[in-house]
């Protein structure tokens, strides 16, 4: 299901610490931008009408859901709100049961070969590689030795522009952006700049990008 949406901008907006008000004058800039996949974490305020307002302004063509989602129910009220996405920050299988159960897209966050093996067993369609910094290039390098190929890894925290090349290289399909594209204070069209900024970036070192240059 995740394969589908991580063509031809592979990136997913987190959109921590949003509000009802802004969530549709965001979210169009960034659609504008290219991106296809947006994220509100439930730790923003009143999350569940920022879903609803963002999955029906921007329609089916574009994934909405919720981050840091911990508990079945939850997944539950994100549905009830026109979400088919849910994120979480760990690898509770029974969250990833019942959203899958759901018919969502569910990308839980891992952080060791254990974690990402037991979430793909419960029906994880991607891996949030949680917090990046700790596992770094290398060590996803070591971890596709031995993934699945088709699981796609989604490096999230600390992620910029100028870092995406290396992350690349180690066997990343995309990435989770936070801070570095939005946060509350930051308007509409500074996100749209920075989401510009990651649109290019991620052109810059797609596989397909390189395979065009060799």
């Amino acid at each position: 299901m995740l394969s589908s949406w991580l063509n031809p901008l592979p990136l997913v907006a987190i959109l921590r610490g949003i509000a009802p008000g802004e969530a549709v004058s965001i979210g169009r800039v960034l659609v504008e931008a290219g991106f296809r996949m947006l994220e509100v974490p439930l730790n923003s305020p009143q999350p569940m009408e920022s879903i609803r307002r963002l999955s029906q302004s921007l329609g089916d063509s574009i994934l909405v859901g919720a981050g840091t989602v911990m508990t079945p129910a939850q997944v539950a009220e994100v549905a009830a709100a026109g979400g088919r996405l849910i994120v979480m920050p760990h690898a509770d299988t029974a969250v990833i049961r019942a959203a899958k159960a759901a018919g969502m897209v569910c990308v839980p966050g891992v952080a060791t070969p254990t974690e990402a093996f037991a979430a793909l067993a419960a029906g994880a369609d991607g891996l949030k590689l949680f917090p990046a910094d700790q596992v770094t290039p290398a060590g996803l390098k070591a971890w596709r030795a031995v993934l699945p190929a088709p699981a796609a890894v989604l490096p999230v925290g600390g992620i910029a522009p100028g870092n995406m090349a290396a992350w690349v290289a180690a066997g990343a399909q995309g990435f989770g952006i936070g801070a570095a594209l939005y946060a509350p204070g930051i308007d509409a069209d500074e996100v749209g700049h920075r989401a510009r900024a990651f649109a290019q970036a991620w052109a810059a070192v797609s596989p397909k990008s390189q395979e065009r240059r060799a």
